[in-house]
C-alpha cells in the first residue's frame, strides 16, 4: 500500500544576506594572505548562489554590531561549541515551529501520531522533538525519532522511516521537520575545505507530511527508494565536532565520485518499477553546489531547464544540508496542478559515505 506526501512548508531565518557580503566578511576577518583573497573571490564568484539566511545577523556588519562573534577584526577569543549549542537551542526550534505550522494548517496537531525530527548542525535533550511537540500542541504520546548527523541525504532517510509506518498503519499522519543552522559552523580556518563550505551553507527548515493515503490536493505518492555508497569518497565528504565547531569536509573531488556513480544508481531505482530516465517529468536534485548539478545532468542527459528548481533554490538559499532538497521538492509541488497527474519526479541528495540516495515519487491528485 503506497504512501503520500501531502504537504511540504519551509521557513527560513528573517536575515538574508548577499551572498558579496558575506564574501567580505570572509576576506576582512579570515583572509590572512593575498592568496586566501583570491581564492574566496573564486570561490565565491562560481558559487551560483546569491543570497543565503542566517540566525547570525553579524556577516553584513561592521565588528562593534556584532552579535555573535567578539567585536573585533581577529574575531578572538573564537566562540566555543558551547557558545553555538547555545544558540542553536535558541534559534532551530523557531524554524521548526514555523515550517511545521504552515505544514499542518489543512490539519490538526492533535491528528499527527508520530513526530520525525532531522538534524546535524545542533544536539540537546530533551530535544527538538519534545519542543516541538508542547509548542505545536500535540499529543505527548505522539511516537518520536529523530535522525541525527547524517547531513544532506538525512531527509531521504526521514522519508524511508516515513514511508514504512504509513504503509503498514494507513491511518497514521507522520510529520517529519528538517532544521540546520549551518552557518552558525564557521570556522576561523582558511585551507580549501573550509573555505568552500564557507561559500555554500546557509540556515533553514522545512516539514513535510506523509500519510497513508492522498490528500485532498495534489500529493507526491512515494514509489521508490533506492541507496548506495562510494567508498573512494568516504574521506571527500564528512562532518566532525572540533574545538570550536562543527568542522564541515568537503572537497572539490566530490562531482566527480558522483559523476561516476549517479548512472547506476539511477537505473537501479528506476529498474524496480520497469522505468527509464525518458519517463521522468521532473528533477528534484539536492543543490550540494553547482559543479554537482552540472554533473549530474551530464549524466544522465538532463537539460538544465529541467533542473531549474535546484539552480533556484541554490541562488537563493544556498545548501541548508538535510532540508535543502525537501525546498527542492516544495518548489516544484508550487508549480504542478492537476494535468500533472501521473507524471514521475527523480530526486537525488548526497551526504557522508560518500552516500548517495535516491527516490522516485509520482504526482497524485484527487
Amino acid at each position: 500500500m503506497p504512501s503520500y506526501i501531502t504537504s511540504i512548508h519551509t521557513a527560513v531565518p528573517d536575515h538574508r544576506i548577499s551572498q558579496q557580503a558575506i564574501r567580505e566578511f570572509m576576506i576582512r576577518h579570515l583572509a590572512t594572505s593575498e592568496d586566501d583573497r583570491k581564492r574566496i573571490e573564486l570561490l565565491y564568484r562560481a558559487s551560483g548562489i546569491q543570497y543565503r539566511h542566517s540566525v547570525l545577523v553579524d556577516f553584513d556588519r561592521p565588528p562593534e554590531d556584532f552579535t555573535f562573534f567578539p567585536k573585533n577584526h581577529d574575531l578572538e577569543p573564537f566562540p566555543k561549541v558551547s557558545d553555538r549549542m547555545q544558540l542553536y537551542q535558541r534559534e532551530a526550534i523557531k524554524l521548526c515551529e514555523k515550517a511545521a505550522s504552515s505544514c499542518l494548517r489543512a490539519t490538526t496537531p492533535t491528528s499527527i501520531t508520530h513526530l520525525i525530527t532531522v538534524s546535524c548542525t545542533g544536539m540537546y535533550a530533551p530535544g527538538i522533538d519534545i519542543e516541538l511537540v508542547e509548542r505545536l500542541g500535540m499529543h505527548t504520546n505522539v511516537q518520536r525519532t529523530s535522525v541525527n548527523f547524517m547531513g544532506c541525504y538525512a531527509a531521504f532517510n526521514a522519508l524511508k522511516v516515513a514511508n514504512e509506518i504509513a504503509q503498514n498503519q494507513p491511518d497514521s499522519k507522520i510529520l517529519i521537520v528538517a532544521v540546520e543552522l549551518c552557518s552558525i559552523h564557521l570556522l576561523k580556518e582558511t585551507d580549501e575545505d573550509s573555505l568552500l563550505s564557507g561559500a555554500l551553507f546557509g540556515d533553514g527548515a522545512a516539514a513535510v507530511l506523509v500519510e497513508g493515503r492522498p490528500g485532498r490536493g495534489l500529493s507526491f505518492q512515494l514509489d521508490s527508494f533506492y541507496a548506495d555508497l562510494a567508498p573512494e569518497g568516504k574521506d571527500m565528504m564528512a562532518w566532525h565536532i572540533s574545538d570550536f565547531g562543527f568542522q564541515m569536509k568537503l572537497t572539490h573531488e566530490v562531482p566527480e565520485v558522483i559523476k561516476k556513480g549517479i548512472g547506476e544508481l539511477t537505473g537501479k531505482l528506476l529498474s524496480t518499477l520497469q522505468k527509464s530516465i525518458a519517463d521522468i517529468d521532473h528533477f528534484a536534485i539536492h543543490p550540494g553546489g553547482k559543479r554537482i548539478l552540472e554533473v549530474i545532468e551530464e549524466e544522465l542527459g538532463i537539460d538544465k531547464a529541467a533542473n531549474s528548481p535546484a539552480y533556484d533554490i541554490l541562488k537563493n538559499y544556498g545548501n541548508m544540508s538535510s532540508p535543502t532538497v525537501l525546498f527542492v521538492l516544495h518548489r516544484i509541488m508550487q508549480q504542478l496542478d492537476r494535468q500533472h497527474a501521473g507524471q514521475h519526479v527523480l530526486s537525488f541528495a548526497f551526504g557522508p559515505g560518500l552516500t548517495m540516495e535516491s527516490m522516485l515519487l509520482k504526482i497524485v491528485h484527487p
